[in-house]
């Protein structure tokens, strides 16, 4: 990126949010009568397959991988867009089931979620006032008389005038738009943000702008992120730890320095090889070899084994589990036997 990004802080000890074992499964069945005439049986894609993680208060998480590895589903699973097939998830030591419940109101308030497509999650026939104070008369936080000035006070927050407010969203920007996404993501004073590939639409430049004006809001709102994104070029900038995420599988996770220094899993480092010379060393650029597997009928044992250079016969037909080296926590049978 051709824009200087700010470094980050380091993160704080306590978790806020944790996953165990959550796993989503969607039936993608043809019609019922199709099957039947087809003799075809159900079919069920594993769109996450046992992800486990936490995210510690003021940091950020980041997700990376090619697409269709789960990412998106992981970030709808964290907010309950989706409900989990299997395990667990909790904020603050509560089981995210609540938020769709009266009681979980209060929670929901703290998790908010910023998409990819800012001008397709802002509707085009309201005004941004209305757009930004809509989560605040949801959850009643203002009198309607305050609202108004709560509503400046936010665009303002994020870089833009607050006269902005009667204008509608087709009137700025992508990167203007995005940070509208953000101030009505901060409306009911969320202190969680789960943020779907929120720079991939936006040119280089401004990119860095609005990531940088997302880390300014982490560190004066003490804000917490889970970031996605397929660009290990903005992660690098931006995150704390990386998890790296595999056919719905979480193959490794560790702190950003030993993921872009150490690289263990060979997935990981063949990401890293398909990206420009970070660093400037001069390495040349190594296309990602392989494609991807169908998800509908994924590849026995370690399911990278298709296209891993480090693979043995134990690795086509034992799935490998996730174990601690060091800081790293990493799925794979040529690490655990010393082999890379």
């Amino acid at each position: 990126m051709s824009a200087v990004l700010k470094e980050n802080a380091q993160p704080q000890a306590d978790v806020v949010l944790s996953a165990k074992n959550i796993a989503k499964v969607f039936d993608v069945s043809a019609p019922w009568l199709n099957r039947v005439i087809e003799r075809k049986g159900r079919s069920l894609l594993r769109a996450v397959d046992g992800v486990s993680f936490d995210i510690r208060r003021g940091e950020t998480l980041a997700l990376v991988g090619e697409s269709g590895c789960g990412k998106s589903t992981v970030a709808r699973l964290l907010v309950g867009l989706y409900d989990t097939s299997q395990g667990s998830i909790t904020f603050e030591g509560q089981d995210i089931g609540v938020l769709k419940t009266a009681a979980g109101r209060k929670l929901r308030q703290k998790m908010q979620m910023i998409f990819q497509d800012p001008y397709a999650s802002l509707n085009p026939r309201w005004r941004v006032l209305d757009i930004i104070a809509e989560p605040i008369r949801e959850h009643k936080l203002l009198p309607e008389s305050q609202i108004a000035d709560r509503v400046a006070e936010l665009l303002k927050h994020v870089g833009l005038n607050p006269a902005d407010g009667v204008k509608y969203p087709h009137q700025f920007s992508g990167g203007q738009r995005q940070r509208l996404s953000i101030a009505r993501a901060l409306a009911t004073k969320a202190e969680f943000l789960v943020c779907d590939e929120p720079t991939s639409a936006l040119d280089v430049s401004v990119q860095a702008q609005v990531l940088n004006l997302m880390k300014d809001l982490q560190r004066e709102d003490g804000l917490t992120y889970l970031f996605i994104s397929h660009n290990l070029q903005v992660v690098h900038h931006v995150a704390d730890r990386v998890g790296v995420m595999y056919l719905g599988k979480l193959v490794e996770l560790a702190p950003k320095r030993e993921i872009f220094d150490t690289p263990r899993h060979p997935y990981t480092r063949m990401l890293l090889d398909a990206i420009p010379d970070i660093k400037m060393t001069g390495k040349a650029r190594t296309p990602v070899a392989g494609e991807v597997p169908n998800p509908l009928n994924p590849p026995s044992g370690c399911t990278f084994h298709p296209r891993c250079p480090h693979a043995n016969e134990r690795c086509k037909t034992e799935a490998p589990q996730s174990k601690f080296y060091g800081a790293s926590i990493v799925a794979c049978h040529a690490v655990e036997e010393g082999r890379i």
